[in-house]
């Protein structure tokens, strides 16, 4: 199963949250704050099996990765809502999967976002899942106290860091792509393929390709946008020492991908006093490569007193 598994594409529709006004410097509020310009956000629900009095566990809330959206959640998802008897949310992120577009690309906006759509949902505690980007924007939904059951976080650390060149090359190929009008995904994979060769980070790449218009295939995510904006997304805004979630709060990392080292377990334990972590045999894309035992491990701690 692994990677393929995990791309096949949901539909959905954004809820209509229609709040607009304008930028502010940085959201300290609990819910929802509406001066930061919230965009809509797409989202694919995978409702509970069973009555919700015999719920296992708090509603589910997902956030993937950049350049990521819904549709990779598409089979933990249910398996979650399965396991748990819970509805789970995977939810597309501002820029990514079908969901609203903004010249704002940072920690601060996509964690508000978050907040608003969870006001929107009436999800008053949820748990919240988020991989790489999306962990950090669940880092910061808790640093800012957004009411929440507990948080995973997956493969990402709370620290400042310069991301790799890879990301910029990943754009940069996307560019080439757009600009060709390719008429076939296979194209488009051709030309990826020169400056990408796993196959399967151009699958997940690839995701995000589709059908423009008559005269070829162009890409769903404002790539000019997230390419301009890739110096915000190493960022971390917030104090050791200072800033604090009490909460529960389990990080599972992949021991082969380095995003979350040993040497960064104290700084962890600053921000998130209860913090678990946990490693598995695997890269940054823990939740493909090791599915069953992340399930495990995600089931477990949703459920656990």
């Amino acid at each position: 199963m692994l990677i393929k598994s995990l791309f096949r594409r949901s539909h959905s529709l954004p809820y209509n949250y229609l709040a607009r006004a304008q930028w502010s410097t940085r959201c300290l509020a609990t819910t929802c704050n509406t001066s930061l310009s919230p965009v809509a956000l797409a989202y694919k629900e995978s409702p509970k099996p069973l009555p919700q009095n015999d719920s296992k566990s708090q509603p589910i809330v997902i956030l993937h990765g950049l350049f990521g959206s819904k549709q990779n959640w598409g089979a933990l998802s249910k398996a979650m809502a399965s396991r748990l008897n819970t509805q789970v949310f995977a939810v597309d992120l501002r820029n990514h999967g079908e969901s609203g577009h903004s010249q704002e690309h940072d920690y601060h906006n996509m964690a508000n976002d978050v907040a608003c759509f969870l006001k929107e949902q009436n999800l008053e505690k949820p748990i919240v899942i988020g991989h790489s980007m999306g962990g950090k924007v669940a880092m910061y939904l808790a640093l800012n106290h957004t009411p929440m059951d507990r948080v995973v976080v997956v493969d990402m650390a709370p620290v400042k860091v310069r991301l790799s060149s890879e990301f910029a090359g990943y754009v940069a190929v996307m560019k080439e792509i757009q600009q060709a009008r390719v008429k076939k995904q296979s194209e488009a994979d051709n030309i990826m393929k020169k400056s990408v060769p796993d196959l399967s980070v151009r699958q997940f790449l690839l995701t995000n390709l589709k059908k423009d218009t008559k005269e070829g295939y162009g890409f769903r995510i404002p790539i000019d946008i997230l390419g301009g904006k890739l110096e915000n997304l190493g960022q971390f805004d917030f104090a050791a020492g200072e800033d604090k979630y009490e909460g529960k709060i389990l990080i599972i990392k992949g021991n082969k991908s380095g995003y979350v080292r040993d040497k960064d377990t104290e700084l962890i334990k600053t921000f998130f006093p209860q913090v678990r972590i946990e490693g598995l045999d695997a890269g940054h894309w823990v939740h493909a490569e090791k599915s069953e035992e992340f399930l495990k491990l995600v089931t477990e701690f949703a459920t656990e007193k």
